[in-house]
């Protein structure tokens, strides 16, 4: 664990001795949080935890005291049990140049295993996506057993999450490998069989087939359809709008039932829905879901970025 935590603080957030440091927890996480307070303390840092209660869901706002201390730091980091990645609170405080981390549901496991990486091979591989995304038009989604989905992300910019958040304003989750873009609203049509894991369910024991019109999610099938368009629909229309494309880069992610580690595997994708509006979208709402799909095949444009979930560059 503490390779892992040194990872975090110097590998990925460059940490410095006398910075402002901000840790964000609630009780299913204060373990991790506090192995962190302590690794930044003794490096220095004037390192501070803030213990919030549970959010009700991925992209709910923390409390507004949390949110104003957020704007005060050099640095924070968020292992929590509900992600804060798409909030406003995480917004504002990068564009006051707070270095942020968010780690939401991380565990011990899941942060030793993945830490531990090839860190030049997974930000290459990362940039390389992101760039591919960014010069791109159209995303053509296959798999072999039903997706079929068409994404616009034309005039959109590719984002690298590769764990780097060391300049001001930067943002992340770790674990790390992703590159991942906001699709144009209004523009996805098709179908997505989301065949590995999906918050809240975890690991899908058979598939979640959702079905695209104009940008929304309008028809699900599958065990868990109910339970997860009854979790959308609490937070309105706009939760069901396609938000994010995402391709995996980490080679030692693995299915594990948390998203957080499952949306990195290297070779898959995984598309959110919900609030987007934090990362070149326009979608404003409490709610930011990810779904995982395995073994994808994947053109931009016409250049094949996935085939059956190995990666061509």
């Amino acid at each position: 664990m503490d390779r892992a935590v040194e990872a975090v603080l110097t590998e990925c957030l460059n940490v410095r001795s006398g910075e402002n440091v901000l840790i964000v927890t609630d009780p299913n996480k204060s373990a991790i949080a506090r192995a962190i307070l302590e690794g930044a303390r003794a490096m220095g840092a004037e390192a501070v935890l803030a213990e919030m209660s549970e959010r009700a869901t991925n992209g709910t706002e923390p409390p507004p005291q949390i949110a104003a201390a957020m704007l005060g730091a050099d640095v924070f980091i968020a292992p929590t049990t509900k992600s804060l990645s798409h909030t406003e609170a995480r917004r504002l405080a990068c564009e006051k140049g707070a270095r942020a981390a968010t780690m939401p549901d991380i565990t011990e496991d899941m942060m030793i295993r993945t830490m531990d990486i090839d860190w030049p091979a997974l930000v290459k591989r990362s940039a390389s996506v992101a760039e591919l995304l960014t010069k791109g038009n159209v995303v053509h989604i296959t798999t072999e057993i039903g997706t079929d989905v068409t994404l616009s992300i034309e005039g959109r910019q590719g984002i690298v999450d590769d764990g780097r958040l060391r300049e001001a304003g930067s943002f992340g989750n770790l674990p790390a490998g992703e590159g991942f873009i906001a699709p144009v609203e209004g523009k996805t049509n098709g179908r997505i069989v989301f065949d590995g894991s999906i918050w809240p369910v975890g690991v899908l024991n058979e598939p979640l087939i959702i079905d695209i019109e104009d940008g929304y999610a309008r028809g699900f099938s599958g065990p868990e359809a109910e339970r997860f368009k009854t979790m959308l629909g609490e937070y309105g229309d706009d939760a069901f709008a396609v938000a994010e494309l995402g391709i995996g880069t980490n080679e030692k992610a693995q299915l594990t039932g948390n998203v957080l580690e499952d949306e990195k595997i290297l070779g898959t994708i995984h598309v959110a829905f919900g609030d987007n509006h934090s990362f070149g979208g326009v979608i404003r709402v409490s709610s930011h879901q990810d779904g995982i799909v395995l073994k994808p095949t994947l053109t931009v444009d016409s250049e094949a970025l996935l085939t059956q979930g190995r990666m061509l560059i």
